[in-house]
Formats: C-alpha cells, structure tokens, sequence
C-alpha cells in the first residue's frame, strides 16, 4: 500500500469513528453533509480521496473542525501543542447537545480573545506582559 492509500484508508476510517461517535447512520452523514452516499461510503472504505471542500462539508456535518480532518488527510501539518478540545467537547457524551454548543461557543471566544493583541496602555499605566496559555488556564481554575 502506498503512502497516498494508507494517508486515504486512515482518514476513511476516522471519519467512521467520528461518525459512529456522532451515532449517525451513513445515511444520515451523506444528507448532512449533501455528499452521495456512495462517495461518502467509498472515503470511508479509503478508495477516495476526498478535496478540502468536501473535508469541509464532512467537518461541518460531524460538529468537528475542518483543521481536523485537514490534518487526517495530510493537507495541513499537525499542530503537536493544540489538542482538538473542541471534537472532544463533540464526542462527550454526558452531557446534551445545548450544552456541548454552548462549550464549543464559550471555547472559540475565548481563542478568539487570545489571538487579539492587547490594547497599548493609558498614560502612566504599566504595560501588561501577556501571560502564557498555562497560566490563564491555571488562572481560570483557580477563579472556580
């Protein structure tokens, strides 16, 4: 098996996973994501490679990011220090889809937040160092 067919039977079978998780039929994912079903069938078996757009609709369908399954079919490189919290927020499955929403909402804002710079300071204010991601997780907890 070649690299290109390993690349596409691997990410065939994480779309299953995923959509095994997400307790949709084949069926139900095809209509989701307005991808055949038998194309959906043949990348889930690995006979196809899917384009981005495609990875795209499947991501969305799924509640999981596109980031994802990009990385799944080599088109981006994996981020080694990101972990995918959101498809984890998705696949939880004690708690009701509301509240996965709202997580999911309360997560992007908060990366959202992240990736502003921070406003220049007043004058005579003290410039602010940004912290680290740990410590505003740490932080977080704390405040609980």
């Amino acid at each position: 098996m070649t690299e290109l067919e390993d690349r596409a039977h691997q990410l065939g079978e994480f779309i299953r996973d995923q959509r095994r998780v997400a307790r949709l039929s084949l069926r139900k994912l095809s209509d989701m994501s307005q991808i055949s079903n038998p194309y959906l069938s043949q990348i889930e078996r690995g006979l196809r490679k899917p384009s981005a757009e495609i990875l795209q609709q499947l991501a969305k369908a799924l509640r999981i990011s596109a980031e994802t399954l990009y990385v799944q079919a080599g088109i981006l490189d994996e981020r080694p220090d990101v972990a995918d919290l959101e498809m984890a927020i998705w696949a939880e499955t004690s708690i009701s889809e509301a509240q996965k929403k709202a997580l999911v909402q309360v997560l992007r804002s908060f990366q959202h937040e992240n990736m502003a710079p921070l406003p220049p300071p007043s004058p005579g204010e003290v410039p602010v160092k940004p912290r680290s991601k740990q410590k505003v997780a740490a932080a977080a907890i704390r405040e609980e």
